[in-house]
């Protein structure tokens, strides 16, 4: 069976993870990246044989820089199956056109409006739903960790209602225009947040409430859930449940991981490019059960959560797979990604 080739529209913090997740799996060819500028990403992915196109008013920067391009997002877009955009949020949408005229499949990302798509996605949650689509959306990292903790909740108990603050962190470590800040600042400070709603381009059934603040930090976020299920469950069962989900890593803090950054550093002992961590991280401590109402504490590595996801929308639109435990094999597989308990 022939790959599915695959090219990537941006090349920055979520572009480069999934151009490069792309390049590990068996069933998937990067045919190429888009750039704009002429700048060190550019050349970080000539030096490491990934093709680069840009646009065409970019031609001239790039021969300029002494920097050879392969094409145009045109020509790109005339040699695969998939585009994958990973342009800052808002810009996908402004692509969306000429990826429609090339009639290649889109995956967009969750700094897009829902409506640039047919489907927002969570592969746990919604899968067949996304089998064949034209377009799909992979929904935000802090849409997509509440989505892997509710929908894996919702296996063993109806969940019936969400209330979750989001602790954000301030900006992306690269990031200088943000920050630093010296301020703990409610995001937005009128609630709800915009995360709940998010959430429920997946689930619209779930009563979900949402609050964000925003901190000095660049690590990760945090989230504080509390959840309410139709039914009794002990503690045990959750736990259980949670440890043998793919994705999801259950970090004891009387081992040591008390803060994202003990997860960090775990991640780097784990030798982990650039620290990903793509799973979920719940910490086991936090895991509390009081008749029908559950609460935990939760990690999200912001750069690289979405980027399982991305792969497994990839073969949900191609129907490269039939169910999402085979495309979560897989992708898993070949990130090498962990579940149950850390460490």
């Amino acid at each position: 069976m022939a790959k599915i080739r695959v090219g990537v529209n941006g090349f920055g913090t979520i572009g480069k993870r999934v151009a490069e997740a792309v390049r590990l799996q068996p069933d998937m060819e990067l045919v190429g990246v888009v750039k704009t500028k002429p700048d060190y990403g550019a050349v970080y992915a000539i030096k490491h044989d990934i093709p680069v196109y840009t646009i065409k008013d970019s031609l001239e920067k790039f021969k300029e820089k002494g920097l050879e391009v392969a094409g145009t997002l045109e020509e790109l877009l005339k040699q695969v199956d998939v585009i994958v955009d990973a342009t800052p949020g808002g810009v996908g949408a402004t692509y969306k056109p000429l990826y429609e005229k090339a009639g290649v499949k889109m995956i967009f990302q969750g700094g897009e409006e829902a409506n640039v798509a047919e489907v927002s996605f969570n592969t746990f949650c919604n899968f067949n739903e996304a089998l064949g689509r034209k377009s799909i959306r992979v929904v935000s990292c802090n849409t997509t960790a509440l989505l892997r903790g509710i929908c894996t909740l919702n296996k063993i108990s109806r969940v019936e209602s969400v209330r979750a603050t989001i602790v954000r962190r301030g900006a992306d470590p690269k990031e200088t225009k943000r920050g630093p800040i010296n301020a703990i600042v409610p995001n937005p400070a009128k609630m709800p947040s915009h995360h709940g709603p998010d959430v429920n381009t997946v689930l619209p059934w779930l009563d979900i409430v949402t609050s964000a603040v925003v901190v000095p930090t660049t690590l990760m976020h945090v989230h504080i859930v509390y959840a309410r299920v139709k039914d009794n469950i002990t503690r045990d069962e959750i736990i259980e449940t949670f440890e043998r989900t793919p994705r999801i890593l259950l970090a004891s803090s009387e081992l040591g991981l008390k803060s994202t950054a003990d997860i960090v550093e775990y991640a780097r002992d784990l030798g982990r490019k650039r620290y990903d961590i793509p799973e979920l991280v719940i910490w086991l401590e936090s895991i509390t059960v009081k008749n029908n109402e559950v609460m935990w504490m939760q990690a999200v590595h912001q750069e690289s959560i979405v980027v399982p996801e991305n792969i497994d929308a990839i073969r949900a639109a191609m129907k490269a797979v039939k169910t999402a435990e085979e495309t979560i094999e897989i992708t898993d597989k070949t990130l090498g990604l962990l579940h149950g308990r850390i460490p």
